[in-house]
């Protein structure tokens, strides 16, 4: 079977002199591994779309569970991000988390688009890194079924306080007077609006907001842990972007 797809290289691995593995998420067919025969040889048309953060459009032959790029033209390379380190390693983070999270044979039109903005606003600079990374974490959970309950206290209902609580384990929010013994993080009233932002709004309006720097390191901190431990995983590629701050 032939068929086209966009998708973006989030791994890369060279096999001998002149062959490439590639790990795409794609448009519509979730996150899948595909053999770029040749992708290293200089004359290779193939070769700057299958480079890692590059988002191309790729024929592919597939045979049983073995997918073979037959053609692949780039349609925007993210060569910018290599220029900083901590821009690079939060990408390359951004990649584990999908390699991880996307399955394959899927639609996944949202998580490619969630994942080609927050690669764009890194390379722009209009957004800080730490909200771009905390939107990125939430908006990746909510999409995958961790979407946490960000509507009011899990107890008693409470809208919000000056200080409300946030659960790891469930995604649910707790007042103070909920609280009690369970492990949560607390969270201001502009963390909590930003998370709801992330969580419930339209897609178009998602990047559309800003909060101060020590929020925004706060923020990233709560969806970061949140997302480990929904998943379960161990990002190596988040040790390293934490390593260099």
């Amino acid at each position: 079977m032939r068929f086209t797809t966009q998708g973006l290289v989030i791994r890369e691995k060279n096999i001998g002199e002149s062959d490439r593995l590639v790990t795409l998420l794609t448009r519509d067919q979730g996150v899948i591994r595909a053999f770029a025969a040749g992708a290293k040889n200089i004359k290779s048309k193939k070769g700057a779309a299958t480079g890692l953060l590059s988002y191309s459009s790729f024929t592919i032959l597939k045979k049983n569970d073995t997918y073979k790029i037959y053609e692949a033209t780039p349609i925007r390379i993210f060569l910018g991000l290599g220029s900083d380190i901590v821009k690079l390693s939060l990408s390359q983070y951004f990649c584990e988390l999908c390699a991880f999270i996307v399955p394959s044979d899927t639609d996944s039109e949202e998580y490619l688009r969630l994942v080609l903005n927050s690669l764009h606003f890194l390379l722009s600079d209009d957004r800080k890194s730490e909200v771009i990374k905390a939107i990125t974490e939430l908006r990746l959970a909510s999409i995958s079924g961790y979407t946490p309950n960000l509507i009011a206290c899990d107890n008693c209902g409470k809208f919000e306080d000056d200080t409300v609580y946030f659960c790891f384990n469930d995604g649910k929010l707790l007042c103070k007077d909920c609280k009690k013994n369970e492990y949560a993080a607390p969270l201001n009233r502009t963390m909590l609006s930003a998370m709801r932002h992330i969580v419930y709004s339209e897609f178009k309006g998602l990047y559309s907001f800003d909060i101060p720097l020590d929020d925004a390191k706060m923020l990233s901190a709560v969806t970061e842990k949140y997302i480990t431990t929904q998943t379960e995983h161990h990002y190596s590629t988040l040790d390293f972007y934490n390593s260099i701050l």
